[in-house]
């Protein structure tokens, strides 16, 4: 009876020991005495203890921060940037067989592109076209990890940290453009006004009586207003009347 205990007692260690759960965005990578045997699904699984191995693969998409890297753009100005990569295991087994470490390899991976990439680029495409850069480095981080089972989905390029001298600089830029901007437009207002004030002025000289409305308008104007007493030079058109009476 004894016996009989202790070999049921050793199978069911055995047994324990070979147990396995996988969960749903996991799979397992199966070597058997250090040749590949399978990859299992999720859910309950057996190996042989001591004789299987078993490596897990996560197949969800991993987010992995870029450190920041020290850029030397084409127009010859440091900086620093960093960034943030998406990607996945499609292939298990080519995560597990055709590198050593697929997380540290891919982070490497994306710090050499980033510099390259963001070396061939000058500054003001590195601010203003962030969507052409960040899909160039996706591209290039694709193929190079497509042997190794690996998709990458997207690169995001999150801060570009410049100078304190090229701030200051831009700022100064930015600063002298909207006092252009300010001027062009003060201008514009003038020339239109100017305009304006020419067209009124031609029609007023080919009707003499509007100009005297207008004269009077403002007269009862000025006359609705607490000011000072105020002198107007009386217009010799409407006198003249009176002085061609007196000389006839």
């Amino acid at each position: 009876m004894v016996p009989i205990i202790i070999v049921a007692g050793i199978l069911f260690v055995f047994f324990i020991l070979g147990v396995r759960i996988l969960n749903e965005y996991e799979r397992g990578v199966i070597f058997r005495l250090g040749r590949i045997s399978a990859s299992k699904g999720p859910g309950f699984k057996w190996i042989i203890p001591f004789v299987d191995r078993m490596v897990r693969v996560s197949l969800r998409t991993v987010v992995m921060d870029v450190p920041p890297q020290d850029v030397i753009t084409k127009d010859n100005v440091s900086v620093k940037v960093n960034a943030v990569l998406y990607f996945r295991v499609m292939e298990e087994q080519k995560a597990i067989l055709e590198v050593e470490n697929y997380l540290y390899a891919t982070s490497q991976l994306a710090q050499t592109t980033l510099r390259s990439v963001l070396g061939e680029s000058e500054l003001d495409e590195l601010l203003s076209h962030r969507e052409k850069i960040n899909l160039a480095l996706a591209t290039i981080l694709d193929q190079h990890t497509d042997p190794w089972g690996i998709k990458v989905s997207n690169v995001e390029v999150k801060h570009v940290d410049l100078p304190q001298e090229m701030v200051r600089a831009m700022a100064k830029q930015a600063e002298a453009e909207r006092e252009r901007r300010g001027k062009v437009i003060a201008a514009d207002g003038e020339f239109q006004a100017s305009t304006k004030l020419n067209e009124a002025s031609d029609i007023l000289s080919k009707n003499p009586m509007a100009l005297q409305l207008r004269y009077l308008q403002t007269l009862a104007e000025v006359a609705t207003e607490n000011s000072s007493t105020i002198v107007f030079p009386l217009p010799i058109d409407l006198v003249r009347p009176l002085l061609d009476k007196k000389d006839s």
